[in-house]
């Protein structure tokens, strides 16, 4: 008997009709004006070869606790039962042989968009109520970025989804400047689902408007190529020179309020001298960023006056702060909003990450977020998310952030759930000699990711198709029912049921579950959303039982939002919580600390690996960039046809443009062997002439699979750089990253069927 049931995922919302537990269709949601082609996909979750669908061991650890054999090893099918007392019984070891403080709780969170089936949510609460853990803090997406904005705002409301909306740029922006990109491609994602996706019709008013907008990108396609802009190709990694160089050339003609940058900043006297260039001799002018951005100076004067006299929103995507030096452009942008005037004003300004999540730049909810908690972590332990091999590759090492030492635990129990590290993180042969210094890795996922090849017991998560749950977030305007459709696939088991059963072999059952089940807890979270609406916002949200049988309910938001009005209106009433109480544009701290890879002042600095450096000389040689993929997100659903349809014979393409594949006589679809002195893997090129020269693109997401040391998918994080944006932030770094780009002459026969499972599986008997 046919059914139809609401559904959400991290690219919107959708109806499925399920017949007989097989899923026949999939439908957009009918209030999303733009829906993601992503959703069509998401039937591929209950069909997939790559489902893991029982409880593995591998066959060396469960043998004699062999740490050589992952990656490599064969793995032992075993029962539940088996399975848990073996996950129980290594958290209660380590804990009680190193402490609670050797567990590295390193889930990340996005398999799924429901917020009780949270899976990194419930790990942290279940190790949590046991004696506690090691966490992390940021993101792999956005580190450096919200470091600096805390230092020098007081405050990362403004990169994360709670500053200016779009509506109020539509209305007032007579310019928008755009760093980087605002893209629909990366706006079709959100982390707790998106019901409405919105970016294009706010493109479209802008056009509508007449609205002038620059790119400033190395790709075109970071905007829609309907979008009548100006592009300004910039060489990777440049934009902080060109922000200070518009600050300059501003300041240098008069054209700046000096009485008005002092009543909202401090520190303008330092940061007015390092534009004027006392302190290192050069001044910070459009001539000097020409010869560094490779952007025409009567171009960057002609934009500095006409920031100056008219409203300017200054837009940088997230991409900016993911490289070394990551805080500049984020502290340069504020300091150029500063100079022009245009902090606090509606349709100017300053604005973060817009389009680089659905919900960013869109009206955004002011209730309270339908989410599990986690509770507390009696250590207190963190690291920044993207130092996992420097974590265990040095355990007892310090490492600074935000201005103060910590130093690295000795990890010796991996617990991973809902998350695939050999996707996101850097420079991944050596996150694979780190991975080797653990005694154990648990692994909790639905599918036989390259984590979990590498994990020593494999717990099968069911999907979310698979059980009930509830999708929303803090930046959300609609909280949705995600209503079961199909039943569990195998032995899979939800993440709750998972941890339940964990929990109560440790001990802590009881304050893990609190007594509910699924239905009664997705109930008591919706219920406290809708009574905090209702007591704080006075906002009506239907009872529960209606809004399962309806689907979805919509959530209280806040639109026409200008950052900073109140402070510019009046500093001394509304005072930001920075030590001065203003905008930093000089710190202290930073001038204290010494840091040279994060100065006092807003500053360009030339990345070790760029395209102006060393090698710039060598023709095969191109800065790579490593942007989110059109068809999936991170490394989900890499193999379902919405990611197929971006390869060419099974491999990711690595865009070029044209002038560079006529220099090196190649064409479209000719097999590439990508490398440098991290590693080396295959592309196949796609000729693309909206791409600056010199530079690459590979998306992220391919699923890691080596032969003989060769990554044979395009995978490119095999070629990304694990260093630290700065000391200051120590956030990911993966777009400064220089590789070789020549055609692949070897044997293009793949090993396609590596990741399923019955490669690597072998019954107990054996």
């Amino acid at each position: 008997m046919q059914k139809t049931i609401r559904h959400s995922s991290h690219w919107g919302v959708f109806d499925l009709d399920v017949d007989d537990n097989q899923i026949v269709a999939v439908r957009p949601f009918h209030k999303d004006p733009n829906p993601s082609e992503i959703i069509q996909s998401v039937s591929d979750w209950a069909t997939s070869p790559r489902r893991l669908t029982f409880p593995v061991v591998r066959r060396g650890w469960l043998e004699n606790r062999d740490r050589s054999g992952r990656g490599e090893d064969s793995y032992v099918r075993v029962s539940w039962d088996e399975a848990e007392e073996l996950v129980a019984g290594e958290i209660k070891r380590v804990a009680g042989t190193y402490g609670n403080e050797a567990i590295f709780a390193g889930s990340y969170g996005w398999t799924s968009a429901g917020r009780f089936h949270h899976a990194a949510t419930l790990l942290k609460r279940m190790l949590g109520l046991a004696g506690g853990y090691v966490g992390h803090v940021d993101t792999y997406s956005i580190a450096a970025g919200p470091v600096i904005l805390r230092h020098i705002l007081g405050e990362a409301h403004a990169c994360q989804g709670r500053g200016s909306t779009l509506d109020t740029v539509v209305e007032h922006s007579e310019i928008v400047v755009i760093f980087g990109a605002l893209s629909p491609r990366t706006a079709q994602n959100e982390a707790g689902g998106v019901a409405r996706h919105r970016l294009e019709d706010y493109l479209k008013e802008l056009v509508e408007r007449g609205t002038r907008i620059v790119l400033v990108s190395p790709s075109r396609d970071n905007l829609p190529d309907w979008v009548p802009a100006e592009w300004w190709p910039i060489r990777p990694g440049t934009d902080a020179a060109l922000m200070l160089a518009l600050s300059q050339e501003i300041v240098a003609t008069g054209q700046h309020d000096r009485a008005l940058i002092d009543r909202l900043a401090s520190g303008v006297d330092e940061f007015l001298a390092h534009l004027a260039g006392r302190g290192d001799g050069v001044t910070k002018s459009a001539d000097w960023a020409e010869g560094i951005t490779g952007i025409d100076a009567d171009r960057i004067r002609a934009l500095a006056a006409d920031i100056a006299r008219k409203r300017t929103m200054l837009l940088a995507s997230w991409s900016l702060q993911r490289a070394q030096y990551g805080e500049q452009p984020y502290w340069a942008a504020v300091a150029l909003a500063c100079v022009a005037g245009q902090i606090g004003l509606p349709g100017g300004g300053v604005g973060f990450g817009f389009g680089s999540l659905a919900c960013v730049g869109a009206p955004f909810g002011t209730g309270r977020s339908p989410a599990m908690s986690a509770g507390p972590n009696p250590t207190g332990l963190s690291i920044p998310v993207a130092r996992v091999s420097d974590m265990l590759l040095n355990p007892g090492a310090p490492f600074d952030y935000e201005g103060q030492t910590r130093h690295f635990p000795d990890i010796r129990l991996i617990y991973w759930a809902g998350g695939n590290p050999y996707h996101h993180h850097q420079d991944l042969t050596r996150l694979m000699q780190g991975w080797q210094r653990p005694e154990t890795i648990i692994v909790q996922d639905p599918m036989w990711t390259a984590t979990a090849q590498r994990g020593d017991i494999v717990l099968p998560a069911s999907t979310s198709l698979e059980r009930n749950d509830i999708s929303g977030s803090r930046r959300s305007d609609h909280i949705v029912a995600m209503q079961q459709a199909i039943a569990p696939l195998g032995e899979a088991r939800s993440d709750y049921e998972i941890f339940s059963a964990i929990a109560a072999r440790l001990g802590v059952s009881e304050a893990f579950t609190e007594g509910r089940d699924e239905m009664g807890w997705l109930r008591h979270i919706y219920d406290l959303t809708r009574s905090d609406a209702q007591d704080r916002l006075g906002f009506e949200m239907p009872d529960f039982d209606s809004f399962w049988a309806e689907g979805d309910a919509p959530m209280p938001v806040q639109s026409g939002t200008t950052y900073l009005s109140d402070f510019r209106a009046d500093p001394e009433a509304a005072p930001l919580a920075t030590p001065t109480g203003r905008i930093l544009l000089h710190s202290d701290l930073l001038a204290e600390k010494g840091y040279d890879d994060c100065p006092p002042v807003p500053s360009w600095l030339p990345p070790t690996e760029w395209t102006d450096g060393p090698d710039r000389s060598a023709p095969d040689v191109f800065h790579m960039l490593t942007p989110q993929p059109i068809g999936r997100l991170h490394s989900q659903l890499e193999s379902a046809p919405s990611s197929l349809e971006m390869k060419h014979d099974g491999l990711e393409r690595l865009r070029m443009a044209p002038s560079d594949a006529e220099r090196l006589d190649l064409t479209d679809g000719t097999s590439l062997l990508v490398s440098n002195g991290r590693g080396r893997c295959l592309a196949s090129l796609s000729v693309d002439p909206d791409l600056a020269p010199g530079v690459v693109c590979l998306p992220t997401g391919a699923w890691l699979a080596l032969d003989d040391g060769l990554e044979m998918s395009g995978n490119p994080n095999i070629l990304t750089r694990d260093i630290p944006a700065s000391q200051f932030s120590q956030g990911c770094a993966a777009q400064t990253c220089l590789v070789r780009v020549e055609p692949y002459r070897g044997n293009l026969s793949r090993q396609d069927d590596r990741h399923h499972p019955a490669r690597w599986i072998v019954s107990a008997a054996e």
